[in-house]
């Protein structure tokens, strides 16, 4: 009898994109979507995958946006911050009505609704099985959640950083609207960053390039795309070192 296929990464960090989360709404969070990237995230962990999740805020508000609202920027990144709490704390209600504990973690302090971020507190909940749920960005303003995650990623060791997002990977071009853009499976930093690909900001690159640590872009609305990575598949767009790192 076959033997069922194992992980080939037992600790990761999935960046979830806040637009994700809108599904068809213009803004808002989607019960139903939040539901689905739930069952997804519970597959994998239920492989014995050690996971931490980074959840952007753009279904809210993004710092940018807000500013040319003539809000000024530190405090719509503010803002911004506080919107990647309220769609963690969804995620993980969601996450646990599958019976999977969750932690959330917030760089913003605000004990009465999470925990704040401890390193060593996190990495204990991961040791435990508990998916960790990181909240608030990196506290401070003029960072995207993309650079979030990477230092999450960094900080608890993570042996890959997937960026799920709502198109198949990097392309090379706009393929909402270059019809003949095609996807590029594999890439290396320093080609990110040479042809400015916009796919996640550069800061994030680097962050990850220092430790060495791949990325995956994926679409999250093809099912079972998270447990495919875990277990190796060539989904999406791989970023890594190269060749003759």
């Amino acid at each position: 009898m076959d033997s069922e296929p194992q992980p080939r990464f037992h600790r990761i960090l999935v960046k979830l994109s806040g637009e994700v989360l809108m599904g068809t709404q213009p803004f808002g969070i989607s019960s139903d979507v939040v539901r689905t990237i739930a069952e997804e995230v519970v597959a994998v962990a239920e492989l014995g995958v050690q996971m931490g999740l980074v959840v952007g805020g753009g279904n809210i508000i993004r710092g940018v946006s807000a500013e040319e609202q003539g809000i000024d920027r530190v405090t719509g990144d503010s803002m911004g911050m506080l919107a990647t709490v309220i769609n963690a704390l969804a995620l993980s209600s969601a996450i646990e009505r599958f019976g999977v504990p969750t932690r959330v973690q917030t760089a913003i302090a605000m004990h009465e609704v999470a925990e704040p971020f401890i390193r060593r507190r996190a990495l204990r909940h991961l040791e435990k099985g508990r998916i960790v749920v990181f909240a608030g960005g990196t506290g401070n303003p003029f960072f995207t959640t993309d650079t979030a995650a990477a230092l999450r990623a960094n900080e608890i060791s993570a042996q890959i950083l997937i960026k799920a997002t709502k198109v198949d990977g990097v392309y090379s071009s706009d393929p909402e609207r270059e019809a003949d853009a095609q996807l590029i499976p594999s890439l290396t930093y320093q080609e990110v960053l040479q042809r400015q690909l916009r796919v996640i900001d550069a800061a994030a690159i680097s962050l990850c390039m220092e430790s060495a640590i791949p990325l995956q872009i994926v679409n999250i609305s093809k099912p079972g795309i998270l447990k495919r990575v875990v277990l190796g598949d060539g989904v999406g767009s791989y970023i890594g070192p190269g060749e003759d790192a």
